[in-house]
């Protein structure tokens, strides 16, 4: 009877299977819907998701699907973006390669019927997931690709993209949004747009439109647009880091997705703001071809209270990682950032807004033939202390006076603060120290001020206290490096006769790059030596009077003058070994 009763209770009834088969399909269904609903709720009720999405953003598989060994991955060219005077190669590593140098590549060019190679330009980066390797822009009917110089292999190359039509950079802020940087919106200076004509999409492939992910635009300016994150991007940092992070691009609504290289990847700033910043005074500049003149800005702004520099290159092709290995190595806190896009000033400005903004507390934005100068007896600190005590004080608006080539011929041998004594007799224009913190989410600026957030103001700075010195018009074979490109979008490049009266332009200079019989007695009216007095009295060697950014010994001085005559386009001195 024992054994009976356990028998029965070992089988199970065809009803029972029945019920118990029918409450688990329900269960399913009802998860099934639960996990839609809850994913519709998290990304927004408005955003169209397409039923093909993969919401793990899976990145696809190496490995071939017929279970052999994986495919060993070998060095390719992720994509390519053709500028006006070049093209930009983003390279793809696989883990554990090696970085190529400018010694190891060819740029070869390809058409129908033949192929050419050239030296590359130059290749910036040393980070696997960045470097770029910059070509001579290819003749007409040929394709740019890279070689091998050990064995002429042809690397293979990805998909091609103009650069005034393009998502090129991306962060994300504090508030978890995107920042998006976009070339060719075409929107107006100053002025917020109408977000509600464009979204932001996400994914690997914009050729797709079905598998994207579609979020809102949260604002757009400029050439800056702020998105709102998928939360599927936000909680997978780890797993899309480097060529394998999610892509963003922005959809103007009825034309199109914009081509993108830009990758979200991991978090570009620090998501909580830190009690006390590291820094009193940072320094942001976007320079192109300025190395040489790079040790006496970051020495001289050292001396009267910079603590730290963040510098955009755009495009140098004058050693300038060797002068920052120098000032590194002399202990200056630098930090480069390889921007290669061009008349984007506006956009990189706001870039690195963002990233000086969690280690300072103002930060100042001028060239490096800017100085700032205190004519007072007060130091930068107490002007920045001053200005602080005042809590609605969001930016310090500083004013310039543009110096002439003062009679000079040639770069003089002390430095700009020291050659050039004669300016102009009014101020022009001015440049802003803000406090990072206090700027407006969509980051508008216009070169020379940002817009603030409400509550905060600006405040101009008497020209007795602060100053900047803007050696605007130095000797000719300094100056007209201008003409070949200017970096800011809302400045009319000197090439073009638009807005010929600017302040922008050299006054009676017309379009052209020919020096006038008379440029090295224009642009003076005011003798003001009141800064290279001040240089020489911090700086110069009483014996002497060498300045540490000349080197240590006129042999040296000699050397460097002979080795770079001729190779930097009529420069004669480089203070960089």
């Amino acid at each position: 009877m024992k054994d009976r009763g356990k028998k029965q209770r070992d089988v199970v009834s065809w009803s029972g299977f029945f019920w118990c088969t029918l409450i688990v399909v329900f269960s399913c269904v009802l998860f099934t819907g639960f996990t839609f609903s809850t994913f519709h709720l998290l990304f927004g009720g408005n955003e169209k998701f397409q039923p093909v999405f993969v919401f793990r953003w899976q990145v696809p598989s190496r490995e071939s699907i017929s279970g052999e060994a994986p495919v060993t991955p070998s060095i390719s060219i992720r994509e390519t973006v053709l500028l006006p005077d070049q093209a930009l190669l983003f390279l793809n590593y696989p883990p554990s390669t090696r970085l190529f140098t400018k010694e190891d590549l060819d740029c070869v060019y390809f058409s129908a019927n033949s192929s050419l190679k050239q030296e590359p330009l130059y290749v910036d980066g040393d980070d696997r997931d960045s470097q770029i390797v910059r070509c001579p822009l290819h003749p007409r009917g040929f394709t740019v690709s890279l070689a091998l110089k050990s064995d002429g292999e042809n690397i293979t190359a990805g998909p091609t993209h103009s650069w005034d039509s393009l998502v090129y950079e991306a962060m994300i802020d504090r508030d978890n949004t995107t920042i998006v940087f976009v070339k060719g919106l075409n929107l107006r200076a100053e002025k917020i747009s109408n977000s509600s004509k464009f979204e932001c999409v996400y994914g690997w492939d914009f050729t797709r439109p079905r598998h994207l992910l579609r979020t809102n635009v949260v604002s757009i300016a400029q050439e800056i647009v702020r998105c709102k994150t998928p939360l599927s991007v936000l909680s997978s940092p780890r797993r899309m880091m480097g060529n394998n992070s999610v892509k963003v691009s922005i959809r103007v609504k009825g034309r199109g997705i914009f081509h993108s290289i830009a990758r979200v990847g991991l978090r570009s700033v620090r998501p909580d703001p830190p009690v006390r910043k590291e820094y009193e005074m940072c320094v942001c500049t976007m320079l192109r071809n300025q190395a040489r003149f790079l040790k006496e800005w970051v020495m001289y702004h050292a001396a009267i209270g910079v603590q730290r520099w963040f510098i955009y290159d755009n495009n140098s092709d004058d050693n300038i990682d060797e002068v920052l290995e120098w000032l590194s190595n002399a202990n200056y806190n630098i930090t480069m950032h390889i921007w290669p896009w061009i008349k984007t000033q506006e956009a990189g400005f706001a870039h690195c807004a963002l990233r000086a903004r969690d280690f300072c507390e103002w930060v100042g934005f001028i060239d490096v033939d800017e100085f700032l100068y205190l004519p007072s007896t007060l130091g930068l600190h107490d002007v920045l202390q001053n200005q602080s005590r005042y809590g609605y004080v969001g930016e310090m608006r500083t004013s310039c006076y543009s110096f002439g080539p003062s009679g000079l011929t040639r770069v003089p041998p002390q430095g700009v603060t020291v050659g050039y004594t004669c300016r102009v007799g009014v101020v022009e224009r001015h440049k802003s120290i803000v406090r990072p913190e206090a700027l407006n989410s969509t980051l508008i600026n216009v070169v020379h001020h940002f817009h603030l957030r409400h509550g905060f103001e600006y405040v101009n700075v008497d020209k007795g206290v602060l100053i900047i010195n803007h050696y605007k018009y130095q000797v000719w074979e300094v100056f007209k490096e201008k003409f070949y490109r200017r970096v800011a979008t809302y400045v009319a490049d000197w090439q073009n006769d638009q807005n010929a009266g600017s302040k922008d332009r050299a006054p009676g200079l017309g379009t052209r790059a020919v020096e006038p019989q008379d440029w090295s007695t224009r642009f003076c009216e005011v003798y003001d030596a009141g800064l290279r007095d001040e240089v020489l009295r911090i700086f110069a060697k009483p014996e002497s009077q060498i300045l540490p950014w000349q080197g240590e010994h006129e042999e040296h001085e000699q050397h460097l003058r002979t080795r770079t005559k001729g190779k930097h386009k009529g420069f004669f001195y480089d203070y960089v070994r």
